[in-house]
């Protein structure tokens, strides 16, 4: 009598492509969490930045609707004041017509290079009567928000 052999389960087969499908399902669904998150935080960000960009630039206008051109340049960003002096600012800002009034018409902010920026559409009123719309840009510089651009 010959030695019998245990019995062993058969071979499984293999099933490279479902591995595969499997593997490629997870990377998308990680990739759809990701995506999810960053728009989520992207959405949050422009949301809670829309209030200070708003408030920026009104207390910029106010300080330069009442002649304060030293408050108006405090508010301005870096780069703005690389080019202007405060001196040169301010005889520009009281250069007439001046700007007597002012209305915030719309306020929106995005994200740039995964910075917020802050676009402000003002109208302005001149001593003279004249009105004018302006689009101030606002910058998130320092830990707070600052004008930035040609501001007047």
């Amino acid at each position: 009598m010959g030695a019998e052999q245990p019995w062993s389960r058969p071979a499984r087969q293999r099933r490279p492509v479902r591995a595969g499908l499997v593997f490629a399902g997870a990377a998308v669904a990680l990739c759809c969490v990701g995506v999810a998150g960053l728009g989520a935080w992207n959405v949050q960000v422009v949301t809670q930045a829309s209030g200070p960009v708003r408030e920026t630039a009104d207390g910029f206008l106010r300080s330069i609707a009442a002649g304060d051109a030293d408050g108006a340049y405090d508010r301005l960003c870096a780069d703005a004041r690389s080019r202007w002096s405060e001196i040169g600012f301010t005889s520009w800002v009281r250069t007439p017509p001046v700007v007597s009034d002012y209305e915030i018409v719309d306020v929106s902010v995005a994200t740039r290079g995964g910075r917020p920026r802050g676009t402000v559409t003002v109208r302005l009123t001149r001593d003279s009567g004249a009105s004018e719309q302006r689009a101030l840009s606002v910058v998130r510089e320092d830990g707070g928000w600052r004008v930035c651009g040609d501001p007047y």
